[in-house]
């Protein structure tokens, strides 16, 4: 017999999302007065087209939908330039083999990202997402250690502290770019501060974090990492109580989406542009951008 999870109770947890208000931070407009004051925030993932992701094509499209933040991976070319790519290889999503680092830019700006044989959309440089794009919100992966400088030289050129958002899985990426820029950017927890929160969390010991936690603005994870389900009320709860936003990572399905809103995430990542963007509409919320 199915027992049902005790921290699922979703009345609890709309009263914790509730009671405990936004830390202030620019780059999250829920936490802004204005027309997203107190609302989730839609996050489409990599421009939410896998035919062409991460390229200039996509985030287009994501935009002129209502999109207000993308996210996005960044890699460094051989020559030092910061591209919007995932995967370390390049097979998977271009007609060439290789990584990214053992090209230069001008190799890669002739080659085309698509998907079974068909090659469509140019790569695109993280200086022409910011370019082109001047109101939109960047949440950006940095996937690579040469990353940090290149991303900090376009974020000062730009003047973008406000729409960017520097995230890694390396929390040591995360401490040099602050160290390097001029003005603060919005930073989510690596696996080291997610880790601690979820493992001494429950134990009372969030006090002891309260130095780790006060360097970032948000947590960003998945439902489920491995067998271990990250995402309850009462980690939302936690998470909200240290001033902490919670994005979820990567949800397509309505009715899940719908779910995590209940419960009280704080934002939603997606691939499925018009499933999220759907969800968010028929709550009255949309479109964001």
């Amino acid at each position: 017999m199915n027992r049902p999870d005790p921290e699922s109770s979703l009345p609890a947890a709309q009263a914790s999302y509730r009671k405990h208000p936004y830390r202030s931070v620019p780059y999250l407009l829920n936490s802004q007065d204005g027309p997203l004051a107190n609302q989730p925030l839609a996050f489409v993932h990599r421009g939410g087209m896998p035919e062409a992701e991460n390229t200039l094509a996509a985030f287009r499209r994501a935009v002129d939908r209502g999109y207000k933040y993308i996210e996005t991976d960044v890699r460094t070319t051989a020559d030092g330039v910061l591209v919007a790519f995932h995967d370390e290889a390049l097979d998977r999503v271009t007609s060439i083999t290789g990584t990214v680092r053992e090209r230069t830019w001008a190799q890669l700006a002739e080659v085309r990202v698509g998907r079974d044989g068909e090659w469509i959309e140019p790569l695109a440089r993280f200086d022409e997402l910011l370019e082109q794009f001047p109101d939109t919100h960047f949440n950006v992966d940095l996937k690579d250690s040469a990353a940090v400088e290149p991303f900090c030289e376009a974020v000062e050129k730009h003047r973008a502290h406000h729409r960017v958002l520097a995230a890694s899985f390396n929390d040591a990426r995360r401490h040099r770019v602050s160290k390097a820029l001029s003005r603060k950017v919005a930073t989510s927890g690596g696996w080291t501060a997610i880790g601690l929160i979820v493992a001494l969390g429950p134990l009372g010991f969030l006090g002891r974090l309260s130095r780790r936690i006060a360097e970032i603005d948000c947590v960003q994870v998945p439902i489920r990492h491995g067998p271990l389900r990250v995402v309850r009320p009462k980690f939302i709860e936690r998470c909200h109580r240290a001033g902490l936003q919670v994005h979820v990572w990567t949800v397509n399905e309505p009715e899940e989406i719908e779910r995590l809103l209940d419960m009280g995430v704080d934002g939603i990542m997606t691939d499925d542009a018009d499933a999220l963007a759907g969800v968010m509409r028929s709550r009255g919320l949309w479109p964001q951008g």
